[in-house]
């Protein structure tokens, strides 16, 4: 198994010399964290926010990826600005990547919504450790970094940071419509020297959403997001239903990887603050499919949406 795992994870590197940029982290319920792809949307729901999402991507691999992903924003008021911060952590066998993000965002109203032109900075840091297994011992691969000497075999392995930038657009209506054009990683850089690099690759999003209201209890929600490097792409479809703004059942479609699950609930404190939670259950559909018992993430989230001010006036002889 760790030899199979080991191959699988040289391909999705692309581990040759010099590495290509793994995809993104994936998200089955990224519809309920929109700001770590996407820095427009820092402000434009109103409230202060906070999503914390945990992911075991292929359970049963061993050094199957792990994803960890937190987001916080708030609109400031008075003023149209919103402000947002992300943190990302994602494993694959011996490759880890860390994001952190500082989103800002200049907020505009229009119609019944807000567009957010968003633009986030951070730092971007790769490793990968030595620790990795060779696929085939003995054998010594050109391709791949490291090879044999006199003291047995010497893994490649890397660690740098370097600065990410992401730009992004994003129109909300909260509770009805979304659509959102992103791109992370603009600078698309190359970290590391000699035998390992890693080749960031620029990252481009588009995802939109609408509820249409069966009844004042019943609400249907389908939502879409594409993402691609320019060399592959990821199309998720999800159709969401909700029963009393409370409780949410929903079904997802990763185009040639995987079908997905979910349930959630959500409940109103005071009428202010929102706290929510969702589990959702991956089904692979690609080749190893044979190997994993699937996919498992958890999302805890919280909002707080500040009551509007109350205008008041009055009269006074004074100024008569």
């Amino acid at each position: 198994m760790k030899k199979l795992f080991t191959k699988i994870a040289i391909m999705i590197a692309g581990f040759t010399g010099v590495a290509v940029a793994q995809q993104d982290p994936q998200f089955t319920q990224w519809m309920h964290n929109r700001l770590i792809y996407n820095p427009g949307y820092a402000g434009t729901s109103g409230g202060v926010c906070g999503v914390l999402q945990v992911r075991q991507q292929w359970a049963s691999f061993t050094g199957a990826p792990v994803s960890i992903a937190f987001a916080a924003d708030a609109k400031i008021q008075n003023i149209p600005l919103g402000v947002g911060i992300t943190f990302i952590n994602d494993k694959i066998g011996p490759m880890s990547t860390n994001y952190v993000r500082l989103a800002g965002s200049w907020i505009n109203k229009i119609g019944k919504g807000n567009l957010g032109l968003g633009l986030d900075v951070g730092l971007l840091q790769k490793s990968i450790s030595s620790s990795w297994i060779v696929p085939e011992p003995g054998k010594n691969d050109p391709t791949i970094p490291g090879g044999y000497g006199d003291l047995g075999f010497s893994n490649g392995s890397l660690n740098k940071a370097s600065l990410d930038l992401g730009f992004g657009a994003f129109y909300n209506i909260p509770g009805r419509f979304y659509a959102g054009l992103s791109s992370t990683h603009l600078p698309a850089q190359t970290l590391g020297s000699g035998k390992v690099n890693f080749q960031v690759s620029r990252h481009y999003y588009f995802m939109t959403g609408y509820t249409f209201d069966i009844n004042p209890r019943n609400s249907l929600t389908p939502n879409i997001k594409y993402k691609s490097d320019l060399a592959a792409g990821a199309l998720d479809v999800n159709l969401t239903y909700m029963y009393d703004k409370k409780l949410w059942a929903g079904a997802t479609y990763r185009l040639n990887d995987a079908a997905a699950l979910m349930i959630g609930y959500q409940h109103q404190l005071q009428g202010t603050t929102t706290i929510k939670a969702g589990l959702s259950y991956d089904f692979v559909l690609s080749k190893i499919k044979g190997y994993t018992s699937g996919t498992y993430e958890l999302f805890l989230g919280a909002c707080f949406t500040p009551k509007p001010k109350k205008v008041t006036s009055y009269e006074t002889d004074r100024y008569y």
